[in-house]
């Protein structure tokens, strides 16, 4: 029963992919970055599903890098959206 539980909730999370990914090519720029981070939620919950189902923790290392991406994607989209550049060249000796 909690294997099947797991599965629905692995579907429903990956349905909601599939909504975001509709929202990243028809929205707005905004739009665009908040269903980037919104994917990367996702991912990281069926990951996480995935490991409880094959109940290992192999794939704990996964979930840090895509949330470390994730976060990292988001404020480069954020700061490129702002109009200032994403990596500054100039430093200041």
């Amino acid at each position: 029963m909690f294997h099947q539980l797991l599965v629905i909730c692995m579907f429903l999370l990956s349905l909601s992919v599939v909504v975001a990914l509709y929202r990243l090519i028809r929205g707005t720029m905004s739009d665009r970055i908040l269903a980037l981070d919104s994917i990367g939620f996702n991912l990281i919950g069926i990951v996480a599903l995935l490991a409880i189902v094959l109940d290992t923790t192999a794939f704990v290392e996964i979930i840090l890098l895509i949330g470390v991406l994730s976060f990292l994607s988001t404020v480069a989209l954020c700061k490129y959206l702002e109009g200032s550049k994403v990596i500054e060249y100039r430093r200041d000796d």
